[in-house]
């Protein structure tokens, strides 16, 4: 059987690994001390937005805090944040085999590239997660949002796909990857705006004022990638020229329409309101710190980013961390 390791197991690999344990794959979670013991102690209970629900206990799948779990691994899912790719890739060099595959499922965009350039001799493939996982406490991981976790085409993961095709943590392959990397990062634009408001998602995106500086965000990203003569992939129901303008719609129109459409649970936060919660350093330089760093290589401003990637930076150092809706417009957009 085809063994699978999730190095990174936070709320997505908990999540992913656990579902795709349940269905029968031979899955190892690589992570830290307190989530091996919180699983030893409560098991793992996996939920989402429409119902489902699967309990495992701590027999179910194997768990290890020790890189040298990923010596047998014929595949590598690479869920630890952004900040620590490097070190990841480092620990992957010293520990896994030669023919291991290494999939990314990591947010931003640059991550593949330093995979490749330090494991120039692994297979390392392009994914990613499209949906929010709260870690709810005592074992229990709820995906709180819509969307399909997706990975480059590659015959070594047609066993995970056939398998999770079903479940929540269903994983389709795809063979254009970079697009779909950055239509997803153009929605996970609204992570940072999600932290400082404080709120859950819910209720962040039913006030519009903090659904305008998303909607700047959007619009101002795509301008850069058409500087780079790139094409975002469409990440969801719409594609992103529309998503921008319909986040503009005032309230009763948009939270009582796309709102009810879109599957947001009313616990869902961002993993950058987790970070904030935590004390960690956050991802920002591979959200919207992508889209400055692309702007300024073909020359051209993106100053809402920009004025985001400061806030949060400023946040981390013990700056102001909550913002109000109207706080954040006049900041971020200056008006």
């Amino acid at each position: 059987m085809t063994k699978i390791v999730i190095h990174g197991a936070g709320s997505i690999g908990c999540f992913i690994g656990g579902t795709w344990a349940s269905t029968g794959l031979d899955v190892t979670l690589i992570g830290r001390d307190y989530i091996h013991e919180t699983i030893n102690k409560n098991g793992m209970t996996l939920t989402d937005y429409s119902g489902f629900k699967v309990k495992l206990s701590s027999s179910d799948i194997a768990f290890s805090e020790t890189p040298a779990a990923m010596n047998d691994a014929d595949i590598i899912i690479l869920a630890v944040k952004s900040t620590g790719t490097e070190a990841a890739a480092h620990e992957i060099a010293a520990n896994a085999k030669a023919d291991a595959i290494v999939v990314s499922l990591q947010n931003g965009i640059s991550n593949v590239d330093i995979l490749k350039r330090l494991l120039p001799n692994q297979t390392v493939l392009a994914g990613m997660v499209p949906y929010n996982v709260a870690n709810l406490g005592d074992g229990h991981w709820h995906k709180g949002t819509q969307g399909t976790v997706m990975a480059e085409i590659n015959p070594a993961l047609e066993c995970i796909a056939d398998a999770s095709s079903r479940g929540p943590a269903a994983l389709k392959l795809k063979n254009n990857m970079p697009a779909i990397a950055w239509g997803k990062l153009l929605i996970n634009l609204n992570n940072a705006i999600n932290a400082l408001s404080g709120e859950p998602l819910l209720k962040e995106l039913s006030q519009r004022d903090f659904r305008r500086v998303f909607s700047a965000t959007i619009t101002e990203a795509l301008d850069v990638l058409k500087a780079a003569n790139i094409t975002p992939a469409q990440i969801g129901p719409m594609p992103p020229q529309k998503l921008a303008k319909i986040l503009k719609a005032p309230n009763f129109l948009f939270n009582h329409i796309f709102l009810r459409i879109q599957k947001i649970d009313e616990r869902a936060r961002s993993s950058m309101a987790e970070d904030f919660d935590a004390g960690r350093t956050t991802e920002i330089d591979y959200l919207n710190g992508e889209v400055v760093a692309l702007a300024d290589t073909h020359g051209i401003s993106a100053p809402y980013s920009k004025a985001i990637v400061d806030l949060v930076k400023d946040a981390e150092t013990g700056g102001q961390k909550t913002w109000s809706a109207k706080g954040l417009r006049q900041r971020v957009l200056g008006r």
